[in-house]
């Protein structure tokens, strides 16, 4: 996949996520149900990649990424390599501070070098993967994507 070709990927599965949370609200819904299911669909055959709306991880996150504690409302693998994404909402007090520590314990070390502009992003890296973390309220969005 060519580099602006990810660039599209990302971007449609970063809309697709928005939509899906800003479109449902009530589980068990028949319009959230069509939704979610539309919302996989295209983004699944725009990316060739693999999008859920179902609590689960997209097939190949690696094992080595921590994540909160929470429910997995949106996720999303971009044909695998490419990279991944996924939203967890959480009960923790302060989840994007727990995501951090929990990076941070798995060897992770935070870039201080690239700001987040205030919207509470920071990034983080091992010798495997760059992962952006965001997050806002309850929810935090992970993007991960392997070393280049």
């Amino acid at each position: 996949m060519s580099t602006l070709t990810t660039t599209r990927a990302a971007t449609v599965v970063a809309i697709a996520g928005l939509s899906v949370a800003l479109l449902t609200g009530c589980i068990g819904n028949p319009v959230e149900d069509l939704v979610s299911q539309g919302v996989e669909d295209a983004v699944e055959g725009a990316t060739g990649g693999e999008v859920n709306v179902d609590g689960e991880l997209p097939e190949g996150f690696p094992a080595s990424v921590p994540l909160v504690d929470g429910d997995v409302s949106f996720s999303a693998g971009a044909g695998g390599v490419e990279g991944w994404v996924v939203i967890i909402t959480s009960s923790a007090s302060d989840p994007v501070a727990e995501a951090a520590t929990e990076l941070e314990g798995a060897g992770f070390t935070e870039d201080t070098t690239v700001a987040g502009g205030g919207v509470g992003a920071k990034v983080y890296s091992n010798a495997e993967y760059l992962v952006l973390l965001a997050g806002d309220g309850s929810t935090v969005t992970y993007t991960v994507t392997p070393q280049p």
